[in-house]
């Protein structure tokens, strides 16, 4: 029988697949279920920069910098009204959640400015989180800040969130940036244990009758998996630090390219909301049969092989040629 163990931020799991943050993980009754349906962790749904500081009554502007002029423009951001776990309540979350199942819980912090909402990884780290997903989610929208300057704010952040805890700390990002190799590299200079790829950001659309911004998040789709199959492939063996790709995980042959990649754990969030919690136990026995009919012995021995390092022809398919 193939071995589907991995590892991700120095954590032995049971298999590559994750199941990564949504309203889902919301629930301690769904998390039992993940595990159940063979999720080998779960990230919970991300505690918010402003929630934090809106309880403490310290709003930092930072993060709607160039935003704030016109009012209109904050209907670009996602509303801080829609979450409904409050910093106290997270962290009460958090610890339930360890006592109810034995995979490990991957807290989520999203922000981006430096603060003392900071001290919650801490928190995190004592309400017993495995480890910390550091949510790097930044629109730029003031003309005068240089992309020079917001990837310093990344790293800086990075680098103060691992000076305040012990657990690993994984950085999710997005695509944008001008150099993503380099980033990547600085991102683990600063103390990054694993690269999550990527974020999907919030595409807003118009309502035309009603003269409207209107939120309009789509689920994924395979058919975005590519560009992070793309990149995790550049990275891996160039940068020392573990990846999970989300964003386009559906099926097992979707788990099994991000391993030959170079990943080392495949989240899952929109096939979960689609197709249900037991869409798991599915990826699970076709992922095992897969393997079986294809002589791997182990997940290991595929992560990897498909990576821009282990190609005959590096460019291909990777690079502009």
């Amino acid at each position: 029988m193939s071995d589907l163990r991995s590892s991700y931020l120095g954590l032995a799991l049971k298999s590559p697949l994750v199941a990564s943050a949504s309203p889902i993980c919301a629930r301690l009754d769904a998390i039992r279920q993940l595990e159940d349906a063979g999720a080998a962790a779960v990230v919970l749904h991300s505690l918010f920069e402003e929630q934090i500081n809106i309880e403490s009554q310290e709003l930092d502007r930072h993060l709607l910098q160039g935003a704030d002029s016109f009012a209109e423009a904050l209907d670009y951001f996602p509303a801080v009204d829609d979450y409904r776990l409050g910093p106290e309540q997270y962290l009460e979350h958090l610890r339930k959640a360890k006592e109810a199942v034995s995979i490990p819980i991957i807290a989520s912090l999203n922000g981006v400015s430096r603060g003392g909402w900071l001290r919650y990884a801490q928190y995190m780290e004592e309400a017993g989180a495995d480890a910390l997903e550091l949510n790097e989610y930044y629109i730029p929208t003031n003309p005068d800040m240089t992309g020079a300057e917001v990837e310093a704010m990344y790293c800086d952040l990075v680098r103060e969130v691992k000076e305040s805890v012990k657990i690993p700390v994984a950085v999710k990002i997005g695509p944008f940036f001008s150099n993503l190799a380099n980033m990547a590299a600085r991102l683990e200079a600063a103390g990054a244990n694993a690269l999550v790829m990527f974020n999907r950001f919030y595409q807003p659309d118009f309502d035309l009758e009603a003269l409207e911004v209107v939120p309009n998040l789509r689920l994924s789709t395979s058919e975005e998996l590519r560009l992070r199959l793309r990149w995790v492939a550049i990275l891996h063996g160039r940068v020392q630090t573990d990846f999970a790709v989300t964003g386009g995980v559906h099926t097992h042959l979707d788990v099994i390219k991000c391993m030959m990649a170079g990943a080392n754990v495949a989240m899952m969030t929109s096939a979960l909301l689609q197709r249900g919690i037991d869409h798991l136990v599915r990826v699970h026995t076709d992922l095992r049969t897969w393997l079986e009919e294809h002589d791997y012995e182990s997940i290991e021995m595929m992560q990897g092989s498909m990576s821009q390092r282990s190609s005959r022809e590096p460019g291909d398919g990777l690079t502009p040629k």
